[in-house]
């Protein structure tokens, strides 16, 4: 199986983007802004990829713990019940005057089209892993809407010394309605990412869907 990523961003400090990941055969291969480290943690079998469709059973069946790194506003739109959450970005409040010059050009260039703010990494992310999950033994499904975000979280969380990571391959905008027992939020999960004019552009797809399959 091989799943390729590219990531599209405007700045190294904005939010960075997740493309899904696509299968195909032949060996598993991860190309993303994560470089290397990634591709050599999946690879060797120190992070193991599961599917969303898999991810209840492992659960379930293999003790894993699912962990929300999305950020809060995407957690609001829709959330597996009983999941942890610690966001890997966050919205980046600093007002100096060069910082809102970049959020400006954010908001023309991208947030309005995907409702995203201008965010930066969490600087106690490890920390607050740690805090609600002490041991490091325990076995964590690191997840995000799209995948590419829980790849840069893993490398940060095997190096920081957590050794048995799950990475939810291709994120929740891959799940269905059945792949997990319950989910809270107005939103479907693979829709959370999803924000701002696209959102909308999203309902009028959906709707003449539905307004298609009754004619």
């Amino acid at each position: 199986m091989a799943l390729d990523l590219k990531h599209h961003h405007t700045s190294a400090l904005k939010h960075p983007r997740c493309a899904a990941p696509q299968p195909r055969s032949g060996s598993l291969r991860v190309h993303a802004v994560v470089g290397g480290r990634a591709q050599e943690l999946i690879e060797s079998g120190a992070v193991t990829p599961i599917a969303p469709k898999d991810a209840a059973a492992a659960m379930e069946s293999q003790g894993y713990r699912l962990l929300d790194i999305r950020p809060q506003w995407e957690r609001e739109k829709a959330r597996v019940s009983g999941s942890m959450h610690v966001p890997l970005f966050v919205e980046d409040k600093d007002n100096s005057p060069i910082t809102l010059l970049k959020k400006w050009v954010h908001l023309g260039y991208i947030g309005l089209w995907t409702g995203q703010l201008f965010t930066m990494i969490n600087p106690t992310f490890l920390q607050q892993v740690e805090q609600a999950v002490p041991d490091k033994d325990s076995k964590l499904l690191v997840a995000c809407g799209e995948g590419l975000r829980s790849l840069m979280a893993v490398a940060k969380l095997h190096k920081g010394g957590y050794k048995n990571l799950g990475w939810l391959a291709g994120g929740f905008t891959r799940a269905t309605d059945d792949d997990f027992p319950a989910v809270e939020g107005s939103e479907k999960l693979e829709y959370a990412t999803i924000g701002g004019a696209s959102y909308y552009f999203l309902k009028l797809l959906l709707l003449i869907q539905a307004v298609g399959k009754k004619t």
